[in-house]
């Protein structure tokens, strides 16, 4: 193997003949970024952009136990390859055991594309997308309407070695795209997101004539005082809130006492959380929401260990037909709790609603109530309840006798996923959404709309 060479695969490969640990994981990341912006109805920028980190785990055995020293850097070459191994090499010495230590994981064949190139993106996914875009620039134009936002895709290609012999890949599209569009005098604004794998399944026109009509919804003002409302949440908001509910789903934090889901001597594992038969699901396998099929843990740290990297991850239901079934665990935290081995997934899914019903029809069978667009700011107030906080943004509309009659003021909220799921009464379809808040981190998710009786809108909010 050529020394100079910044193949991927044979970077991984010299990383590992480098290494003199006891164990060692590397993990090469290649990733490739293509981007739009957009103001005021005209484009703004665009560009293409690469990158490469490399991250090496080395574990070392000592008389008191196995310890492990990580190290990631960017823009790696060959050349550089020693060094990092060398410093990860060190930190392990230099640490105490690692309490998640475990062995390495083994066994599985080499995947089949292990050496072929990263794959990249470029401006080209762009070009059924842009096209469009200029066409929904000229209607939002003529309909007195300006759009702001912005297109990203980015390809990574994750390549995983160890010296147990697992040789793994996986390459992650990500696309996002988030409209806003505004009246001239920037009183009104609206907003929609999507998240896609490729662009060819966004529709620039049909997302303009969805804020139009919200603009047209924002014309009349009604302010109201904060309170408990009906409230209609729309899929993006509802994966704004599982999303941060899954990331609280620590089964060893639970065992321990600390989060929503303990209760005294153990975990609220097989309890009902709530009426409605939901189940919230990740599957790194689901159609269109395909995520590593395997772990890639850069760190230790929560419910991830480096120890497991390469692990397979299987289709997870984390709560059956309304019954919390799994919490997230590591080899090391389940050995500890005794529950399952269940490492967290990139994906989440909420299956159980109608799937005839729309958002649509949900507002039509609305006497009173209020419909929101999304959520942001969100925080948490209280982990032993997963009370959390945050505000409304880019409309709130009230809803009467099925109809919506203008937009609200915004809100604070304070609100417990948990809870929320305990208290919805009607779910709809379930369909691919973006998250606005979590969408930089987290972006597979298909959620349905769900219906809250009582919505806490604790106070009024100048949020826009």
């Amino acid at each position: 193997m050529s020394v100079r060479t910044n193949k991927p695969h044979e970077i991984v490969e010299r990383a590992l003949e480098l290494s003199r640990a006891d164990g060692c994981v590397v993990i090469a990341d290649e990733e490739s970024t293509a981007n739009l912006r957009w103001a005021g109805n005209a484009l703004t920028t665009n560009g293409v952009t690469r990158g490469r980190t490399l991250t090496v785990v080395a574990t070392v055995d000592g008389r008191e136990g196995t310890a492990s020293g990580v190290v990631s850097r960017s823009a790696v070459t060959v050349d550089e390859l020693e060094p990092l191994v060398r410093a990860a090499e060190a930190a392990a010495r230099g640490a105490g055991p690692a309490e998640d230590a475990q062995p390495l994981v083994t066994g599985g064949p080499a995947a089949p594309d292990f050496t072929d190139a990263p794959a990249e993106t470029s401006s080209a996914v762009f070009a059924d997308f842009a096209p469009a875009l200029g066409e929904a620039f000229a209607r939002a134009r003529a309909g007195g309407r300006e759009l702001y936002g912005f297109a990203n895709h980015e390809m990574t290609s994750t390549y995983v070695g160890t010296s147990t012999g697992l040789r793994l890949r996986h390459d992650q599209p990500n696309g996002t795209l988030e409209l806003n569009a505004k009246s001239p005098d920037r009183t009104r604004s609206a907003w929609a997101g999507q998240a896609t794998r490729d662009f060819k399944d966004v529709d620039p026109a049909a997302l303009d004539a969805e804020l139009a009509v919200r603009l047209g919804w924002a014309e009349r003002r009604v302010e109201l005082p904060a309170g408990r409302y009906e409230t209609l949440l729309p899929p993006t908001a509802v994966a704004d809130l599982l999303i941060y509910q899954y990331w609280s789903a620590s089964g060893r934090d639970a065992v321990e006492g600390r989060t929503v889901f303990s209760k005294p001597g153990g975990t609220r594992v097989g309890e009902r959380l709530g009426a409605l038969p939901l189940t919230l699901r990740s599957d790194p396998h689901e159609p269109g929401l395909e995520s590593a099929p395997f772990v890639v843990a850069h760190s230790s740290g929560g419910d991830q260990s480096v120890f497991d990297n390469g692990l397979p991850v299987a289709a997870t239901d984390w709560i059956r037909a309304g019954e919390l079934h799994r919490l997230t665990t590591t080899r090391h935290s389940a050995g500890l709790t005794g529950l399952p081995v269940a490492p967290a997934v990139g994906n989440l899914i909420l299956d159980g609603g109608d799937p005839d019903r729309s958002l649509d029809q949900m507002v039509a069978g609305t006497e009173r109530g209020l419909l929101l667009t999304c959520l942001w700011y969100i925080r948490e107030v209280d982990p032993a309840t997963l009370l959390l906080t945050g505000l409304t943004r880019d409309g709130v509309y009230l809803v009467e006798h099925g109809e919506v009659v203008g937009e609200v003021n915004n809100f604070r909220f304070n609100e417990s996923p948990v809870d929320l799921l305990g208290r919805a009464s009607e779910a709809g379809r379930t369909e691919k959404t973006l998250p606005r808040e979590w969408g930089d981190w987290f972006t597979r998710a298909a959620m349905p709309a769900l219906r809250v009786p009582d919505f806490n809108m604790s106070s009024v909010s100048q949020g826009v």
